[in-house]
């Protein structure tokens, strides 16, 4: 689950909350577009209703922190050096 901030003392302090929250967190600044991105990362058994409980709270925390909820997911990075075949 990711939430995307304007500046990174937004990104703090919603991340300061999460944490108060027990939640398992990642802070990152996207530097293509300026943006900070906070990864929560939950283990759990993939459920329908669990997720949009999930997807609920953590929209209203992103609102309340003047984030945007980005959703959930996988991403994958293709490095430079995997793409030539050095790697």
């Amino acid at each position: 689950y990711s939430i995307a901030f304007q500046s990174l003392e937004l990104a703090e302090k919603c991340a300061l909350f999460l944490l108060q929250e027990e939640q398992k967190i990642s802070l990152f600044e996207d530097e293509e577009t300026n943006e900070w991105f906070i990864t929560i990362y939950v283990y759990m058994e993939p459920d329908y209703s669990d997720i949009v409980d999930l997807e609920e709270w953590f929209s209203k925390i992103a609102t309340e922190y003047q984030g945007e909820y980005d959703g959930w997911g996988c991403m994958a990075y293709v490095f430079d050096d995997q793409i030539d075949g050095t790697s």
